[in-house]
């Protein structure tokens, strides 16, 4: 495919190795501005590697990812990018509240966005509480709000919802949802499939490959199952889908 003004994130023949393992293997994918990507796989498929390569930090063997009309990685996009990884990045020994008005000063934000952006990932409760006092799904909540207090243009989410109960994963979804709506294109992986039906567009990956790129409705329709679990189990079991 072409790439064209509206595609936010454009990979062309994409070639990651790590050693002897070949952890990308000719991956090509074009992701349109305002959307919601998922990024669906068995472990250790690559879509972590992939999102490495779409922000940046991933050495790649060959090919081109272009982000935003700009190189990845590129010190232009340094402001434009949010990332959070599946291992919480927050100061322990600062409060919840310190560690989202941190982030927001880097990108000349004001208390108004740190106290919606706190509100938003559900920790308005926990504002006051050091890091270090948070469960393992609170702090996943707070690096997300340290990536979502800058705005940025493209937002790149490493199994956000890990760990958070139902309830907050529908209120996150629908965050997610109201940000595409105002133009925040967003790659999302996640292993939850009912996940996958609230994106706009799936990249499908299996030992490196890409095996799909599709929507929930061209899933089902593709495999003809109902569940979008057992589309994607038969697409990838599949020798014309592997």
């Amino acid at each position: 495919m072409s790439p064209t003004s509206s595609d936010a994130v454009d990979i062309r023949n994409l070639h990651v190795r790590r050693g002897s393992h070949r952890a990308l293997d000719d991956v090509s994918v074009q992701i349109p501005y305002g959307s919601i990507t998922g990024l669906l796989g068995p472990s250790g498929c690559g879509k972590t590697t992939l999102m490495r390569a779409i922000v940046g930090t991933q050495i790649i063997g060959s090919g081109s990812v272009t982000v935003l009309g700009e190189p990845a990685g590129s010190a232009a996009l340094r402001r434009r990018v949010g990332y959070v990884t599946q291992a919480p990045s927050v100061y322990p020994d600062l409060t919840v509240t310190d560690n989202v008005s941190y982030f927001a000063s880097l990108y000349g934000k004001k208390g108004r966005a740190v106290a919606e952006t706190i509100a938003a990932v559900g920790l308005t409760d926990h504002a006051r509480n050091r890091s270090n006092a948070l469960s393992g799904g609170q702090l996943g909540r707070l690096s997300l709000a340290c990536a979502l207090v800058s705005d940025p243009e493209l937002l790149v989410l490493d199994e956000p919802t890990v760990g958070l109960d139902p309830v907050l994963r529908t209120e996150l979804w629908e965050h997610f949802r109201s940000l595409a709506a105002r133009g925040t294109t967003l790659v999302v992986s996640s292993h939850v499939m009912d996940e996958a039906d609230r994106c706009d567009g799936l990249v499908l990956l299996r030992e490196g490959r890409l095996v799909a790129r599709t929507t929930p409705s061209e899933l089902r329709e593709r495999t003809g199952e109902d569940g979008l679990e057992n589309a994607f189990l038969h697409l990838i079991r599949t020798p014309a889908g592997a």
